[in-house]
């Protein structure tokens, strides 16, 4: 399967954080979840994937060439919703079509205007009057009116309310089913992901702790709750971390089957992302 983005061994030290080793590949046409907690390293890894930043060590590869050679056709398909990124407050949505649709040469403006009507965003009027929700739409719809081959996302979602959040998942589901486009979603809100993301990769503190399919990930790690007296008949190998809580033990497991098989351990449940985060960040080894 070919790939549109490809990281190997990225590299970069800070004073009080370090991203370690960080290596993943995007395949075409599919969306890639990337989750961790705030501060865990996925701001950090985006901006060096755009080349904002420089990195120590490393390869990134975009469409399959250096991501700090890449030229001006490259960066044309790419669309970008950064979590820090904003409009002049004074310019209006007819302000940003036609200064986009004079540095990009796939600008579509009808599209830009369809997606106006469509989420409701006047084309006149001043930006500063948007809500958070409007002016991250704003963002979005701007990222989208190139035709990007590949989407970097960086906490699209953030700080928006269910509904806002919810249309702004419906955006990229649509253009899913219209274009040939690659996903890179950044989010610490993972239920924004679960029935979305065709991959989830996890970071923790710079480093990369899983980077699986999300059918691997839901269908296959699960959750035993047992007591002290089955954890203790549990060996090491055959668990990831563990929780105690007032009641039991919460144990996170890769493989439900085989796990099944050798225990008799009758209490498993189905994991989401936000188990499985809490687990691999918080749970004991």
């Amino acid at each position: 399967m070919e790939n549109v983005l490809e990281i190997k061994n990225l590299c970069k030290k800070y004073d009080n954080f370090e991203l370690k080793n960080i290596s993943f590949t995007l395949p075409k046409g599919m969306i890639m979840g990337f989750i961790g907690e705030n501060g865990a390293g996925k701001t950090t890894t985006i901006k060096a994937i755009l080349d904002i930043i420089k990195y120590d060590r490393g390869e990134i590869k975009i469409f399959g060439l250096d991501n700090q050679k890449y030229d001006n056709k490259i960066k044309e398909d790419i669309g970008v919703v950064l979590d820090d990124m904003f409009f002049p407050e004074i310019l209006t949505p007819k302000d940003i079509n036609d200064s986009m649709k004079s540095i990009y040469r796939n600008w579509d403006t009808l599209i830009f205007y369809d997606y106006l009507k469509e989420f409701s965003l006047l084309p006149n009027k001043q930006i500063k009057t948007f809500s958070k929700g409007m002016r991250k739409k704003l963002e979005i719809i701007t990222a989208l009116a190139h035709h990007p081959k590949l989407l970097i996302l960086d906490e699209p979602t953030s700080g928006l309310d269910p509904v806002a959040r919810a249309e702004v998942i419906q955006i990229f589901q649509n253009v899913l089913e219209k274009e040939e486009c690659s996903i890179l979603f950044s989010s610490h809100i993972t239920t924004d992901l679960e029935h979305i993301a065709d991959y989830i990769t996890f970071i923790n503190h710079g480093e990369i702790v899983l980077s699986k399919t999300t059918n691997e990930l839901l269908d296959n790690y699960g959750i035993v709750k047992c007591t002290e007296k089955e954890f203790k008949s549990i060996e090491k190998k055959d668990y990831i971390k563990y929780k105690k809580t007032k009641y039991e033990y919460e144990v996170l497991v890769e493989n439900k089957k085989d796990f099944k098989a050798k225990y008799n351990i009758s209490v498993m449940d189905k994991i989401t992302l936000d188990d499985l985060m809490v687990l691999m960040i918080k749970g004991e080894e």
